[in-house]
Order: structure tokens, then sequence, then C-alpha cells
């Protein structure tokens, strides 16, 4: 079940232009939207949270240290996915710095929730002092969950929460993050088109949240028409599978929104494949290959969810709980937030590739 973890960072090559001429009148996008609704831009950020972290990215530290030599398991849910291998470093870094021992794990079957909760279960046996946790599903991860607590073994959920409130959840506020994405591109559409959703995993809570994040922004544009909202299960393959039927069917689309850059990178290669031109194609994470399209300008943009520096920060918090018995100030402790400008695009992709990539140190 331990995985050794590869980076398999190819070059996106496929995708399509930026969206710039298509609106049919000069009318801005405020002007368009529905004069009964107003816009939320503003998610729960960490204005009043003093973070043991400074710096996203690769240039997250901290001055934290262990008193021992703590032993912090990250269990992913592949080993394949950028996001998850994110994660990894971000935990390996963080021993590194403040000198725990870190145990990076992965099933042997990509997003096997059953072999995670096995991986808790061995790991809780054998001797481990905290968990970093990338949950398959919420409901799934709790047997693993519960036998950490009741052995007073802190949990971290990243992303996707636990069904039962854990010792800590933090990560992107996914609603938060669906909103700003889709105020970009509705902005970008001078309020009209046709756009279609690629979902995330059914009943997967981050993708939900995100989904909604995005759905209650469009709903404010009363010219912006959602033609097909459906799962690509954030992987590559499918959104480009997806995205070959629905195009089929809406040849006439404006905008595709990928729940995480997988999915976008999927509809980016249909659509190229399709010759279809001036399609505006966004996506999340900044992952590698997004950051290259996003160079070649066939992404749009792509919001940095920053798995390296929320899982560098949930492993602070696990050693500062495990030093002296402090916890996080909140259950849920959002990073990064809007407030750390974290959407790429055309215009600062070249300094975050340089200077701010999650990825960078891979």
């Amino acid at each position: 079940m331990v995985l050794s973890v590869s980076m398999l960072f190819g070059c996106a090559q496929e995708s399509a232009d930026t969206k710039s001429d298509s609106a049919s009148s000069g009318t801005s996008a405020s002007e368009n939207k529905d004069a009964n609704s107003q816009s939320e831009s503003t998610g729960s950020g960490n204005v009043d949270i003093e973070l043991p972290i400074s710096g996203i990215g690769t240039q997250v530290s901290s001055t934290v240290k262990a008193d021992e030599n703590y032993k912090i398991a990250i269990i992913v849910k592949n080993s394949t996915n950028p996001y998850q291998t994110g994660c990894m470093n971000g935990v390996e870094k963080a021993a590194e710095d403040m000198g725990f021992e870190a145990i990076t794990m992965a099933p042997s079957t990509n997003d096997s929730v059953e072999e995670q909760v096995k991986i808790m279960e061995d790991l809780i046996e054998t001797g481990v002092d905290g968990f970093v946790l990338v949950p398959v599903d919420s409901n799934g991860i709790m047997p693993g969950v519960r036998k950490a607590e009741e052995a007073g073994i802190p949990v971290a959920c990243i992303g996707t929460p636990a069904a039962e409130e854990t010792f800590l959840r933090t990560g992107v506020d996914y609603t938060e993050t669906g909103r700003v994405i889709a105020e970009m591109v509705a902005e970008e559409l001078n309020g009209e088109g046709q756009v279609i959703i690629l979902e995330g995993p059914a009943g997967a809570q981050n993708a939900i949240e995100r989904l909604n994040g995005i759905n209650e922004v469009f709903a404010e544009y009363r010219d912006i028409e959602i033609v097909a909202s459906q799962t690509a299960n954030f992987k590559r393959t499918e959104g480009m599978n997806v995205t070959e039927n629905l195009i089929q069917k809406y040849n006439e689309v404006d905008a595709i929104i990928g729940l995480n850059d997988e999915s976008a990178l999927g509809a980016s290669q249909a659509v190229k494949a399709a010759g279809l031109e001036d399609v505006l194609i966004a996506g999340f994470d900044c992952n590698q290959d997004a950051c290259a399209s996003i160079q070649n300008g066939e992404l749009f943009a792509s919001y940095n969810t920053d798995p390296y520096g929320s899982c560098y920060l949930a492993a602070t918090y696990i050693v500062q709980y495990l030093n002296d018995g402090s916890e996080p100030p909140q259950y849920f402790v959002p990073f990064p937030t809007a407030a750390d400008d974290p959407v790429t695009t055309k215009d600062n992709v070249e300094y975050y590739m340089e200077n701010i990539s999650w990825w960078k140190d891979a």
C-alpha cells in the first residue's frame, strides 16, 4: 500500500484561446446582471487568524519546531494526480523544516477509501502521532478517523472533510474558489454566453462546495446559460470524453469550467480537436500543465489551491498540538484565501511559476 510517488507532469498541448471578442454589444458584465441580484465576492478568509506559517506555495515556511521526532503520516487519494503529490511534498518539506518524520502513503488502487481506512488502521497499530488526510469520501473515511480519535491521534483533513469534525480542516474555501473563477469568466464574457461545467466526483464535499459557488455567481447573470453540468471526476481523460460528447450538442459554447485543472485540460483537448475557437476554459489548482497552457493562451485561468502550503500548514498545527496541546483557532482554517491573490492568468503566470508554484521543487 506504500507507493513510490513519481511526478508525471507533461506539457499540456491542447486547449482553446481566451475569448476576447464574442460579446455582441459593448454592455458591461455588471450592467447585464439581474437587477434584483447582488454579487458576493468575499469568502471566509483568515483576517483575524494569525497563521503559524508565512508565504504560500514553495515560499511557505514556519518557525515552529518539533519537540520530539514525531511520526506524521500524509495519506492522499492517489499518487498520480498532481494535487495529491503536491500534498505529500508539502508534508515532506514541513518535516524537513520542523524536525519530524513524514510518512507518505497512497492507496494501491487509485481513490480507494477502503484502502485509505486500512492504511490508517495499520499506522495506528504500528504507531503514528498525527494524520494529514485527503479523504476520498467524507463518510467512507470515518471508520479510520474514529479509530484515530479513540487513540488520541489528531486528524487534519485537506480539501474533502470527514463527515464529522476532526482536529482540523484546511485547504481552500471551495465555495469561494468557485465564486472567484465564475466571476472572472462572467466578466470576460461580458455577462452573456453558454457555459459548460465539468463537475467533480458525485458526493465529494469539496466538489459540491465549488459547484455551489459557481452556480451562485452565474445565477446573477441573466444572459449566461449553463447548458450542461456533468461530472468528469476530476480526471483529464473524462474531461476530454465528456466535453467531446457535449460540444457535439452545444457547438456554440462560450466557456467551460472544469472543477479542477485535470478536467479543464481534458476539455481543452476536446475543444482543440473539434476545431472550436474562442472557448474560454478555466480550472482550479494551478498545476504545472495548466500553467503551461495558460502560458500558451490555451487556458484562461486557474485558481491556486496550493496543496503544498495547505498540507504544510496542517502539519504545523499538528506539531504545535503534539508539543504543548495547543489547538487550531477554529475547525476550518481556509488556506490560501482570495486575499492571497490566488488566481493565475496570462498576466501573472510567469511570476507564479518562478516564485510561488507548489510544484516548483517537485
